[in-house]
C-alpha cells in the first residue's frame, strides 16, 4: 500500500522502514516513506520478520517472581543494558513451577525472542535461542551462567566474625528450591572447617517457606531461641533473613549486636535503613544482571563466553556486628 502511494518499489519501502544498511537511498525519500508510514499507522510485525530469519530485537526473561529485592535488582540491571542497546524484553515468572519454565520458554520462542535470560532458573536443555543464565541454580549445556563467588563470600563473612572473636556460630540453611542455597552452603561448610569453627546442628536454621519477606525466618529463629542461646553470632541466608532473625532476637531480650552479632548477605537497599543498620556481604546484583544481558548480546553477535562468569562479592560493615561480648551477670541472664 505504502508502495501504490509513494509510487516507489516494495524494496525500497522495506529498506527504509528496517533500517538496512548500505542501501544509495536519499534522505528526501527515506523522509517521504517514514511520513507516510505515519500517516497510515504502519507498524511492523516482529512475528513476521522472526519467520523471515530475521532479528526481532527482543528478548525473553525468566524470573520465579516480580517484587522487590533480590531479583529486582538483577532485573533492572539486564533492563538497564537491553534499553541502552534498543532491545525489548518479556518479562515472565514461574514461582518456582518446572513446568512453567518449560512451557514459557516455548511460548517466547514461538513469539520471535533474539535469544532468552533466565534469572534464578535453570533452563530446559532443547532450548533453540541463545541464552544466558543469571544465578541460576543448575547447568544447561551452551548456556552460560552469570554467578557469584560463594566460596569468597563464606570466606568474607565468616572472617569477619572470627577477626570479632565469634565462635560460637548459629547458621542459616536457604530453601531446597532456591538458586545459590546449595553452593551457598556447601562453601559455608567449608570454610567454616578451614577456621575451626563448628557447625552444629542444635545451631542449623533450614528456611522452608517460599517467602521473600523477614517473615521466612522469623518463626525459625524464635524456635530456635525457645531450646538454644549458646551463641553469640548469626549468619543468614539473605538480607531479609537476616531482619527477621533481629526481630526474633529483640522479641527474646537478646539485642543486636551487644549480645549477638548478625550478619546478612545480597546488600538489598533497605539493609543500610534498618535500626541496627545491617553487616552484609553484598552481591553486586545490579551489575550480575547487567554482565548477563551483555554476554546474551555478544552472543547474538556470534561471541563466545566462559561455562561460568564469576563475580566478586564484598564485606560490607554496619552496626548489626562486634566483638563478642562480655559475659556479664546481665548477659547471662539473657541467655538463660
Amino acid at each position: 500500500m505504502l508502495a501504490e502511494y509513494l509510487d516507489l518499489s516494495v524494496a525500497t519501502i522495506s529498506y527504509v522502514l528496517n533500517d538496512v544498511p548500505g542501501r544509495s537511498i536519499s534522505e528526501a525519500t527515506r523522509d517521504r516513506v517514514r511520513e507516510a508510514a505515519k500517516k497510515f499507522g504502519y507498524q511492523p510485525s516482529q512475528i513476521a520478520r522472526s519467520l523471515q530469519g530475521s532479528s526481532t530485537r527482543t528478548i525473553g526473561v525468566l524470573t520465579p517472581e516480580l517484587g522487590e529485592g533480590y531479583h529486582a535488582q538483577l532485573m533492572s540491571g539486564v533492563g538497564d543494558l537491553l534499553m541502552e542497546q534498543d532491545y525489548f524484553y518479556f518479562t515472565v515468572h514461574h514461582r518456582h513451577r518446572p513446568h512453567l519454565v518449560e512451557d514459557y520458554v516455548r511460548i517466547l520462542q514461538a513469539r520471535g525472542v533474539d535469544g532468552i535470560i533466565s534469572i534464578d532458573t535453570t533452563l530446559p536443555a532443547n532450548i533453540a535461542v541463545p541464552a544466558v543464565s543469571i544465578a541460576s541454580p543448575g547447568s544447561t549445556p551452551g548456556v552460560p551462567n552469570v554467578l557469584v563467588d560463594q566460596r569468597r563470600a563464606a570466606e568474607l563473612a565468616l572472617g569477619h566474625l572470627y577477626s570479632l572473636g565469634h565462635r560460637r556460630i548459629a547458621f542459616m540453611h536457604g530453601q531446597q528450591f532456591s538458586s545459590d542455597s546449595r553452593a551457598h552452603w556447601r562453601a559455608t561448610i567449608s570454610v567454616a572447617r578451614a577456621l575451626g569453627i563448628r557447625v552444629p546442628g542444635n545451631l542449623t536454621i533450614h528456611l522452608d517457606q517460599d517467602l521473600r519477606t523477614p517473615e521466612v525466618s522469623y518463626p525459625c529463629v524464635r524456635t530456635l531461641l525457645q531450646t538454644e542461646r549458646d551463641f553469640t553470632a548469626m549468619i543468614c541466608f539473605n538480607d531479609v533473613s537476616a531482619i527477621g532473625a533481629i526481630r526474633a532476637l529483640h522479641e527474646a531480650g537478646l539485642r543486636v549486636p551487644h549480645d549477638v552479632s548478625v550478619i546478612g548477605f545480597d546488600d538489598i537497599p533497605s539493609s543500610a535503613f534498618h535500626v541496627p543498620s545491617l553487616t552484609t556481604i553484598r552481591q553486586p546484583l545490579h551489575h550480575m544482571g547487567y554482565t548477563g544481558a551483555n554476554i546474551l548480546l555478544r552472543k547474538l553477535m556470534g561471541e563466545s563466553s566462559a561455562a561460568v562468569v564469576r563475580i566478586e562479592p564484598d564485606l560490607i560493615v554496619r552496626e548489626s556486628t562486634a566483638k563478642v561480648p562480655i559475659m556479664t551477670p546481665l548477659a547471662l541472664r539473657r541467655r538463660v
